[in-house]
């Protein structure tokens, strides 16, 4: 993994191929949540994955935030890093929204969404946004508050995360060590709980936006659905309806159920990572 900086953004290159894909990720991730399928990608493939903005080491990235704003970041990364239209764009989570956006503005190869990037119905007009996101985003909120009084004791705390009981890697470990930061007795997530508020109020809010764009994308894209949710609860957060509606709408638009992964695993376990490569590759 070689790292650099570009305007303020963390960005990290695994692999030494000259095939190119260009990775982001999810709302309170950083660029380590795509090393494990990175690791497992054909010799010939390099993987280019960013901290976004109010995430990792680009956490003091100033606002405003929303998704626009984290698309302009990803084409700037693109482009510094020699994307062309032969290279293919991912995301993960809140970041295949992010991906969304920018392949809807300049060709990639392929785009390859993982749970995520499917618009979520729009909300009634009296609806409460903010209580919304804190239902969804609740238990991921409140760590974002949270001190720890070593790396041990964070990383005892995911490991009880539903999502991740008996499913605990080294590479997980090594995503969840790389969010830490501050001093001893009061380590903290890099994660900044502004910009992930005013993402998940962007995303939740502009779902015809982002329905928009998915319609626009020229390249092939492909949805890869885990069928369990960020708490492993049985209904995962596209569920097959969502998806119906989706590729009913966009001509071309593929879709594929990961089987036995959730929001998380898919890109971790070492079956689900592989089957991501396998796809952002062939």
């Amino acid at each position: 993994m070689r790292e650099e900086e570009v305007e303020g953004l963390r960005i990290a290159t695994f692999g030494t191929g000259p095939r190119l894909i260009v990775a982001v990720h999810g709302i309170t991730a950083s660029l380590m949540a795509w090393a494990a399928v990175a690791r497992r990608l054909p010799p010939e493939w390099s993987l280019v994955a960013m901290d976004l903005r109010g995430r990792g080491h680009s956490r003091d990235l100033p606002g405003p935030y929303g998704l626009p704003r984290h698309a302009d970041d990803v084409l700037r990364v693109a482009e510094h890093v020699g994307a062309g239209p032969d290279a293919v764009l991912t995301g993960h989570s809140m970041g295949a929204y992010v991906a969304v956006l920018a392949a809807a503005r300049r060709p990639f190869d392929r785009v390859v969404l993982v749970d995520g990037g499917l618009p979520f119905p729009s909300p009634a007009p009296d609806a409460d946004v903010d209580a919304e996101i804190e239902a969804t985003l609740g238990p991921a909120i409140a760590r974002l508050s949270r001190t720890f009084a070593t790396p041990e004791e964070y990383v005892a705390f995911f490991r009880a995360h539903p999502a991740f009981v008996g499913q605990w890697t080294a590479e997980v470990e090594e995503y969840v060590r790389y969010d830490l930061m501050g001093p001893s007795g009061a380590l903290r997530s890099r994660a900044v709980g502004e910009a992930v508020r005013e993402d998940g109020r962007w995303l939740w809010v502009n779902g015809e936006n982002v329905g928009a764009s998915l319609a626009a994308i020229e390249a092939p894209t492909t949805v890869l659905r885990a069928p369990r949710g960020l708490l492993n609860q049985d209904v995962g957060m596209l569920p097959d309806e969502l998806a119906a509606t989706w590729t009913a709408r966009v001509p071309g638009l593929r879709d594929e159920l990961v089987p036995d992964c959730n929001h998380y695993t898919i890109l971790f376990d070492d079956r689900c990572a592989s089957l991501v490569a396998d796809r952002l590759t062939r």
